[in-house]
């Protein structure tokens, strides 16, 4: 198993693929970690078509069996698009798994037929506990480890961090979650930017055809004045308002904690004969 690592946002820590690379072994697996993983450009790991190209090339490869987003932060939203246009070859059998602001990249791959997953990423082994957020991945892409996935999955499910899924909701990079039901986690927000992302996300047409929703670990920032409500309380308020049911608490989350979550697969396309 040949696991190929991009970064589609920000750059990657030496430190951080030392040890993957050293934990890769323990499972079977090789990594191959892309140059490009540790450019800089200002924010990102380097330019847009850069990063697109990186991203591409590991998609194209044959010897590459499945793709591993280095980081989140910012910037895969610039080059999905692009993506999405014009998919090489072969990629649509590969497995491919980040989050965070991967979620981008995750919900266009999905809509092309690829098996995409939300699942820790190799900056995440800088973490406290972050081996064991590393080797979920890496566990699930090179053993198909059941025992990595977020434990309550009970059918077809989609994971998101909040704030990227209702930048993309509405959007041509939206999935199709028909039938499913969503996890959602979040970091360094106020309460009252959750219930603001909720309103849109739950204001959307495809948001009602979900199953149900599940809310995973938001670390939040203090308000500057209470607020009002719980965190829970401010999730109900929005399912009850749109007729989705809520299903409590996920496994998922910005830590080391955080689970694997493979997305249904769909529009995948009929084997070569």
């Amino acid at each position: 198993m040949r696991i190929g690592v991009v970064a589609p946002s920000c750059p990657l820590k030496v430190e951080a693929a030392e040890r993957v690379q050293a934990l890769a072994a323990e499972v079977g697996a090789s990594l191959v970690i892309h140059p490009q993983c540790f450019l800089e450009d200002g924010h990102f790991a380097g330019p847009d078509h850069v990063r697109l190209g990186a991203l591409r090339e590991m998609l194209a490869d044959p010897e590459i069996d499945g793709v591993w987003f280095a980081r989140g932060g910012y910037g895969s939203n610039r080059i999905a698009g692009a993506l999405l246009d014009d998919l090489p070859e072969g990629a649509r059998w590969k497995r491919v798994v980040g989050y965070s602001d991967g979620g981008f990249l995750l919900a266009a791959l999905h809509k092309a037929g690829l098996a995409v997953a939300h699942g820790p990423m190799a900056q995440d082994v800088l973490r406290e506990g972050g081996a064991d957020a590393a080797l979920r991945t890496l566990r699930w892409l090179a053993k198909n480890d059941f025992g990595a996935l977020e434990p309550d999955l009970d059918g077809p499910a989609f994971a998101f961090n909040l704030v990227v899924l209702s930048s993309l909701m509405g959007t041509v990079l939206e999935p199709d979650m028909s039938g499913a039901e969503l996890l959602i986690e979040e970091v360094d927000e106020e309460l009252y930017r959750i219930d603001r992302f909720l309103f849109h996300v739950s204001s959307q047409p495809g948001f009602a055809r979900l199953r149900r929703l599940r809310l995973g670990r938001c670390a939040l920032k203090a308000n500057d004045r209470p607020f009002g409500a719980e965190l829970e309380a401010v999730a109900r308020h929005w399912c009850e308002l749109s007729s989705v049911p809520y299903g409590g608490r996920a496994d998922i989350g910005h830590d080391s904690a955080n689970r694997v979550v493979p997305f249904p697969l769909r529009n995948r396309p009929a084997p070569l004969s």
